[in-house]
C-alpha cells in the first residue's frame, strides 16, 4: 500500500492529467451524435496503438524491481491491444454494411 501512495505522490501531475483526459473523453463523446459514435469510435480505437507504444516504452524504462510500473504497463498493453482489435472488428463490420450484396 505504501508502494502505491508513494508512487501517487511521485507522480500526482499525470494522475491529474489522466483525470483530466477522462472527463474531457466523456464530455466530448457525449456530445457526438448517435450516428457519428461508431465511425469515430472504431478510429479512435484504432489510433489506440500510441497507448500499446507508450506502454511498452514505460515497462522498457521501467527498473526490474518497479512492479507498480510493470503491472500497469503489462495491462496497458492488454488493454490497448483489444481495444485497436475491437476497432478493426468494428470497422470491419461497418464496412460489410455498405458493401454489395452477392445475389
Amino acid at each position: 500500500m505504501n508502494a502505491v501512495l508513494d508512487f501517487l505522490q511521485l507522480h500526482i501531475e499525470m494522475v491529474y492529467i489522466v483525470i483530466l483526459s477522462i472527463f474531457l473523453g466523456i464530455e466530448v463523446i457525449s456530445r457526438v451524435p448517435a450516428v457519428l459514435h461508431t465511425p469515430l469510435m472504431s478510429g479512435a480505437n484504432a489510433i489506440h496503438g500510441v497507448v500499446i507504444i507508450g506502454a511498452i516504452i514505460v515497462m522498457g524504462k521501467a527498473e526490474s524491481d518497479n512492479y507498480i510500473a510493470l503491472v500497469l504497463g503489462f495491462l496497458a498493453v492488454i488493454l490497448g491491444t483489444l481495444n485497436v482489435v475491437g476497432g478493426f472488428v468494428v470497422t470491419d463490420r461497418m464496412l460489410e454494411m455498405f458493401s454489395k450484396k452477392k445475389k
